[in-house]
Formats: structure tokens, sequence, C-alpha cells
């Protein structure tokens, strides 16, 4: 599998940087997620595109901060500082992130695209919005928020 994507050939040519920079790191979380990249083409079948790279990527976020959040409890400071390292690394590759606000607004304009009415339309809604709010939101803060416009 060669590179097809944009966001492929940075995170490859990022890896290099960091190898070539002795950034441990980096080098490391690089690998990984070139890994996972890997194992979702694998599973696609087809190449990836920026799209479906930003997908993996929020993936392992979100893997990192489940794990932040079970190593505090479990008091293991040493594995929260790695992890959220890590996480740093991978929060680099995402978009800015939108505000509540934001998401509210781009979840309102397409209730009156689609003309939404109650619950029941909550599927027409985000198969608009997903594919717009892809790598720029949390999918569950979109969906609670879908859920609390609809439910009024």
């Amino acid at each position: 599998m060669s590179p097809e994507s944009d966001l492929e050939k940075k995170l490859a040519e990022d890896m290099k940087q960091a190898m070539k920079s002795g950034d441990t790191l980096k080098r490391d979380t690089l690998r990984m997620l070139i890994a996972s990249v890997k194992n979702a083409w694998m599973a696609k079948q087809a190449d990836l595109t920026d799209a479906d790279v930003l997908v993996v990527i929020s993936k392992e976020v979100k893997r990192r901060q489940e794990s932040i959040d079970a190593f505090k409890k479990g008091g293991r400071t040493d594995l929260v500082v790695k992890e959220e390292a890590e996480m740093v690394v991978l929060q680099a590759y995402l978009p800015e992130q939108l505000s509540h606000a934001e998401i509210v607004a781009a979840v309102k304009e397409v209730i009156g695209t689609v003309g939404a009415q109650g619950l029941g339309d909550k599927g027409k809604v985000m198969q608009q919005l997903m594919p717009k709010l892809k790598g720029k939101a949390d999918g569950k803060e979109i969906n609670d928020v879908v859920t609390k416009l609809l439910g009024k």
C-alpha cells in the first residue's frame, strides 16, 4: 500500500522527519497511526480519502482519551502522561474542532433544510450532517445536539 491521500503522505513524511530528529514519541505515535490507517485501508479494500484518514485519527484520539480516564482511575500517572503526549501528536493532524455553538448552528441548518419535525426524522438529519462535520466534531456530541433539538 502506498500513501494515496495527502494526509497519508504527510503522516509518512512527518514520521521520516521524526526518525531523523530522534523524536521517539512522535515517531512511535505516527507508526501506530500509520498501521491503523493501513488496517482501515485493508478493511475497506479501497484507497482512503483524507476524510477516511481523519476518522481513523479521531478514533485514535478517542482511544487515548478513554485510556487516560482509565489510568487516572487506576492512579497510573506515568501512563496518563504518555497517553496525553500521544494525544497531542494525534490532535495536530485533526482540523480545528467546532465549538458547541457551531455544532448547534449546523444542526439547526440541516433540520431546516430537511424539514425535520421530530425524533422520527433524526436519521435524515444525521445522514446529511455527519459528512459535513466528520472529523470536525465528536459524533456523540452531534448526536446529543440532534436529539435535544428534535425532541423539543
